[in-house]
């Protein structure tokens, strides 16, 4: 388990768009490690973690590409059923807001890597390593009446 930092990158919503970006990547050498691909109708917003950040950012500003980076949890995970489930369990009792996840296919028998943009990247890797991370204390909601409010 471990934090990376995941570029998104903002590419028009095209035919030929993400196969001309992928083959830069290649072509330069830079292994990725986990991708995933939003799209919308006018734009398409690819994220990936890779090899050489360095390499990335230079890559991406030599195509003249819009991206942001924003440290993500890569969690190793067992390539069977329920494995990331599991996670996102342990994370939702200690109140731990995941915003998106994604994995990497893994081979059969083999590991795979979930990929989670948490709220609190620090407190979730404690609570996955068994750490005493305090959860946040809640409240029950009660419902006032307009005139108790005042």
């Amino acid at each position: 388990m471990h934090i990376e930092t995941q570029f998104s990158i903002f590419m028009v919503n095209k035919p030929g768009v993400l196969a001309r970006v992928l083959n830069e990547f290649a072509d330069a050498k830079i292994n990725l490690i986990a991708i995933t691909m939003m799209d919308s109708v006018e734009h398409g917003v690819m994220r990936l973690i890779g090899g050489s950040q360095e390499q990335i950012r230079k890559l991406l500003d030599r195509l003249n590409m819009q991206y942001s980076e924003t440290d993500v949890l890569c969690v190793t995970l067992p390539n069977q059923a329920g494995a990331l489930a599991d996670v996102t369990q342990k994370l939702s009792k200690a109140h731990i807001n995941i915003s998106y996840a994604y994995a990497t296919a893994g081979a059969r028998g083999g590991k795979t890597t979930g990929v989670l943009k948490v709220a609190d990247v620090k407190k979730a890797i404690k609570v996955l390593k068994g750490g005493n991370a305090k959860p946040s204390k809640t409240t029950k909601a009660v419902r006032r009446s307009p005139a108790s409010r005042k």
